[in-house]
């Protein structure tokens, strides 16, 4: 039996493996497809994933089907949400129409809902390099404010937008300060998307003002708990890398290699961080063959997994578009020897 908390373990501390370990997230019809073709209610245990992923409880989860949820649904912070059976939905209700905290009151990180199932995971993947998502920062300030009026604010308000971000970095370290206390568990995800196809969303300058001291706090927060730090950041993001790496970063995913030149980013940063994703989700897995598949799943792991430090992933959550054949065929190469 594979020691899974090993192999990854190993694979983050750069040395060389026999095998590169893989993780993956799909949709609920993607996830549907897998089960049905494996015949498994469960295809992380059954497809034997070294590395399994949670979070605490949300009022909204991140899936929230309309038929039990309604069209729409307000989260814990007030945001109100689409709701839809084939992805996440979309923010359509900003809780901040003004840039003023002053009659904000942020939700409660410590509620006991949020972590009623986790010890129950915890023990179940005890064997699994095991990771708890822990919010998001800059994404979730997107989500309270709306992505044009905080873009605005960036440039004409950015105390406003400092004051934003430290409340959502605190929210995120109080709720790590309850999963550090109750659960044990090898690292923290944080999700937060900096870049577009191209470019990030703000100058460098800007993200190093005002993002980059949060992320300070909550990665050294977790550091000083023992914890690896994940970070999910969709888009281009190499200008900004060395330093999410200088603050303490473990694992950056997903490196969407449309965005990003991958092959360059494991050069000049592959000794001191994991690169995790690289798989093409806009091309090769919608669009290509199982050959086509195979053949970039194959060079992935002769070239970014040269000398440890990188984990297969596909370079965002597989949607319904990638059919079946080319799921199987990502499945069967990412395991093989």
């Amino acid at each position: 039996m594979t020691d899974h908390r090993a192999w990854v373990r190993a694979t983050l501390a750069h040395q060389q493996q026999d095998a590169v370990p893989y993780n993956f997230s799909v949709t609920p019809p993607a996830q549907r497809k897998l089960e049905a073709y494996y015949n498994t209610d469960d295809f992380e245990e059954t497809l034997e994933f070294p590395i399994r992923m949670t979070g605490p409880k949300t009022v909204k989860p991140l899936y929230a089907d309309p038929a039990r949820f309604g069209e729409t649904l307000t989260d814990e912070f007030g945001v109100v949400w689409t709701t839809s059976t084939e992805d996440r939905g979309v923010p359509v209700g900003p809780c901040l129409t003004e840039p003023d905290l002053s009659r904000y009151t942020f939700p409660d990180p410590t509620l006991d809902y949020r972590f009623e199932d986790l010890g129950a995971w915890c023990l179940k993947n005890r064997d699994h390099y095991t990771i708890i998502w822990v919010g998001d920062l800059w994404e979730r300030a997107t989500f309270m404010r709306g992505m044009e009026n905080l873009l605005i604010d960036v440039a004409l308000r950015p105390a406003f937008v400092e004051a934003l971000l430290k409340g959502i970095a605190q929210y995120i370290i109080e709720t790590m300060t309850v999963l550090f206390e109750r659960f044990g568990f090898d690292g923290i995800a944080v999700s937060d998307d900096y870049g577009t196809q191209s470019a990030l969303m703000m100058s460098p300058q800007s993200w190093r003002r005002l993002i980059k001291p949060r992320l300070a706090d909550i990665y050294g927060f977790a550091k000083a708990h023992g914890r690896c730090v994940f970070h999910h950041t969709c888009g281009h993001v190499h200008p900004i890398a060395g330093d999410m790496i200088e603050v303490g970063l473990d694992i950056l995913h997903p490196i969407q290699p449309e965005a990003n030149d991958i092959y360059a980013l494991k050069r000049e940063f592959g000794r001191d961080v994991t690169l995790c994703g690289g798989i093409s989700t806009q091309k090769v897995m919608p669009r290509g063959t199982p050959d086509e598949i195979r053949s970039e799943i194959r060079r992935l792991k002769r070239v970014m997994g040269k000398d440890g430090g990188y984990i297969l992933e596909p370079g965002i959550t597989l949607q319904s578009d990638v059919p079946i054949e080319n799921l199987v065929a990502m499945v069967e190469e990412m395991r093989a020897s």
